[in-house]
């Protein structure tokens, strides 16, 4: 993995690695990551503490913690190794966890530069730059079942990009307190649709 490129909060670390960010915090506090770390970095996480988190969790099922420590040694002493052999019967593709990584690191910094709050736009809440489009919403409609083709078609100024970065965004900022809604940011709803159900699918208390 390339030098570490900037500290990562323990949400922002959970969203690249997709690991939960209990796990994050847990691993930290266990001394699984964060070895080096003074105390005046705190929290923060490096590449490398990602790449720690991902194999730990991804192996965790397979390996036992003394297994799995002794991998991260052997990756120490060989850094750019594309695969480790964990034991007689695993061999772990460090390459791909890297580039997994990798990718979704370059995602969320992305996503900070499309996304910004606007003082007088939505009440400040995050939106897709020079637009009124609340990011939050948009990545709680992906996360309630919406797909993302219906998310494009009801806001057209959103590309199937935007909507993917509007999920880590948000997984790396999680929001605090109350959810928002649309009503309170004063916005409204342009048009909505109205399904119908089956009558076979209703059931009465006489069935």
């Amino acid at each position: 993995m390339a030098q570490m490129s900037r500290a990562y909060t323990p949400a922002e670390a959970a969203a690249v690695s997709e690991i939960a960010v209990k796990s994050v915090h847990n691993a930290i506090d266990k001394r699984i990551i964060a070895r080096r770390r003074s105390e005046e970095e705190g929290r923060a996480l490096s590449d490398d503490d990602l790449l720690r988190l991902k194999l730990w969790y991804g192996v965790g099922s397979i390996l036992s913690a003394e297994r799995r420590q002794r991998l991260f040694d052997t990756i120490d002493q060989n850094p750019d190794a594309d695969t480790v052999r964990a034991d007689d019967y695993l061999i772990v593709d460090v390459a791909r966890a890297r580039e997994q990584l990798a990718a979704r690191a370059e995602a969320l910094r992305e996503a900070e530069r499309a996304i910004e709050s606007v003082k007088g736009v939505l009440g400040g809440e995050p939106v897709f730059n020079k637009t009124r489009v609340p990011v939050r919403t948009i990545a709680a409609m992906k996360a309630q079942g919406a797909t993302t083709e219906e998310i494009v078609e009801g806001y057209p100024s959103l590309t199937a990009r935007m909507v993917e970065l509007a999920e880590i965004w948000t997984a790396a900022h999680p929001a605090r307190g109350r959810p928002r809604k649309l009503s309170d940011l004063g916005a409204t709803v342009k048009s909505a649709k109205r399904l119908s159900i089956p009558k076979a699918a209703i059931k009465t208390s006489d069935s």
